[in-house]
């Protein structure tokens, strides 16, 4: 009997399921999944807690008729959901934000060209990592955010418009910190820098490190709110960090980081690892360059040893 009742339940839906249940079937399963990813991500598990045990407390209310508790109960629930709305807007804006990202490359349709997004791109971290090396040896910090599908204007609105080439030089007197944009963000759209001194959203990140400062915790919330690569380097160590999608990994090297930052921002085409293997060996090749001639400057500055000079006495 259960067999035969199981072969007419799959009849019925092999009959009448159509593409449009699909669909439905498809969004709600997306809706569901992103809801356990909010839940799961932010302070919702405390909201779901205390639902359950509204729920909980009404039906015992309803089951045992105490009709004070039941009406406080059903004004609380009418009332709650503005209340839930008010108190969780952060991380309803950041769970709608996240949907809302597309992986089509709308903006290449009214943007530049591949090819020119490419090279200015890799101007731009060619820029950023050589005026980082500049801001390591006077001791000083700095932070940029590389803008990418995610358009950042309301971020870019509390900074200055600057509209500059982002080479090094440009970079590193932003971040002078006699500088009057030093104290802020800089924001690269298009391999160009598109605003400076900007304020960005720090992170609510409670699990975080404590040794990171308001640099860090920025960029961890820039990268939580959007889909922006945002680079650090530390003021006090000189350490450089990357933050992607609310992680932040940190770097011992120059070469780690500007790998790591290439491989995020450049696409991954033949041409590119070309250009990019080029460039690396450009900043090699710079690294190597500035290490030999600091080691003759130190070899000329040395007096001459006790062995060099007894040959020259026994001739005089």
């Amino acid at each position: 009997m259960m067999l035969n009742d199981f072969i007419e339940i799959v009849q019925r839906l092999v009959t009448y399921f159509t593409v449009f249940d699909l669909i439905d079937i498809t969004i709600v399963s997306f809706l569901v999944y992103y809801l356990i990813v909010f839940i799961r991500d932010t302070r919702a598990q405390q909201l779901m807690k205390g639902i359950v045990v509204i729920a909980v407390a009404y039906s015992l209310a309803t089951w045992l008729r105490l009709n004070t508790l039941q009406y406080i109960i059903e004004v609380i629930i009418n009332n709650g959901i503005l209340a839930v709305i008010i108190v969780f807007q952060p991380e309803l804006r950041s769970f709608l934000e996240h949907m809302g990202r597309s992986k089509l490359p709308v903006g290449n349709l009214f943007g530049p060209v591949p090819e020119d997004t490419h090279d200015a791109m890799l101007g731009a971290i060619n820029g950023v990592v050589e005026a980082f090396r500049t801001l390591q040896k006077q001791k000083m910090g700095a932070l940029v955010v590389f803008e990418r599908e995610e358009l950042l204007n309301d971020i870019a609105a509390t900074g200055t418009e600057v509209d500059a080439t982002p080479n090094a030089g440009v970079i590193a007197n932003i971040f002078f910190n006699k500088a009057p944009l030093h104290d802020g963000a800089v924001i690269i759209r298009d391999g160009r820098v598109y605003a400076a001194g900007c304020i960005l959203p720090l992170t609510h990140n409670n699990n975080i490190s404590m040794e990171l400062g308001t640099r860090h915790r920025a960029a961890i919330g820039m990268s939580e709110n959007s889909d922006a690569v945002v680079v650090v380097l530390s003021e006090e160590t000189g350490q450089l960090s990357i933050a992607i999608n609310g992680d932040l990994q940190r770097f011992d090297t120059v070469t780690e980081f500007t790998a790591v930052l290439m491989q995020v921002l450049l696409p991954n085409t033949e041409e590119t690892v070309s250009k990019s293997q080029r460039f690396w060996q450009d900043v090699k090749d710079r690294f190597a360059a500035g290490d030999s001639r600091k080691k003759k400057e130190k070899t000329k500055a040395e007096p001459p040893s006790d062995t060099e000079e007894k040959p020259n006495d026994n001739k005089a």
